[in-house]
């Protein structure tokens, strides 16, 4: 699948750990809007990266928040 850059989301969250990653995956990976996302926990902002053509930055961060994270927009 190609993703074009305008597509992609980017955010610094505290999503450190892969027991932490394990609390939101079901959320993102179930999206029907979101196509891809990837998390890189070895950057000191465990940015995390999500490919939709439809969804906002605050939409995603409402989703990250409810799981208890935080989340910030990177530009």
């Amino acid at each position: 699948m190609e993703s074009h850059l305008e597509n992609i989301l980017i955010f610094a969250t505290n999503i450190k750990t892969e027991n932490d990653k394990q609390k939101i995956i079901n959320s993102l990976d179930e999206h029907s809007e979101i196509h891809q996302w990837n998390i890189d926990q070895g950057d000191i902002d465990c940015v995390l990266r999500v490919v939709s053509s439809t969804l906002s930055q605050e939409h995603i961060i409402q989703l990250i928040n409810q799981h208890q994270f935080e989340c910030v927009a990177l530009e």
